[in-house]
């Protein structure tokens, strides 16, 4: 798992994430992952989980899991959430 993180911040750009998860990722665990982190954006804006599965397709136990990651986890979401906003200040 070190190995993969340190591959990651290696990244440049948007372009070379797009040329590495392309490689690394299969296009539904690309799509997967994608799909939780929109779960877990629209979640933090208050949108009901009836919402968020019309707009993502997203099941409800992936919506629940991903609720419990925001509200018990490790704050990684919120983190990256917060420095997303600073940046497009």
């Amino acid at each position: 798992v070190d190995a993969l993180f340190d591959a990651i911040l290696h990244l440049k750009d948007k372009e070379e994430c797009y040329l590495f998860f392309e490689d690394v990722c299969t296009v539904n665990e690309l799509l997967s992952l994608s799909q939780r982190f929109e779960v877990a954006r629209m979640l933090t804006e208050k949108k009901t989980y009836l919402e968020i599965a019309e707009k993502t397709g997203a099941s409800t136990a992936t919506i629940s899991r991903v609720n419990r990651s925001l509200n018990y986890g490790h704050d990684g979401y919120q983190m990256v959430f917060e420095r997303m906003n600073e940046a497009e200040q």
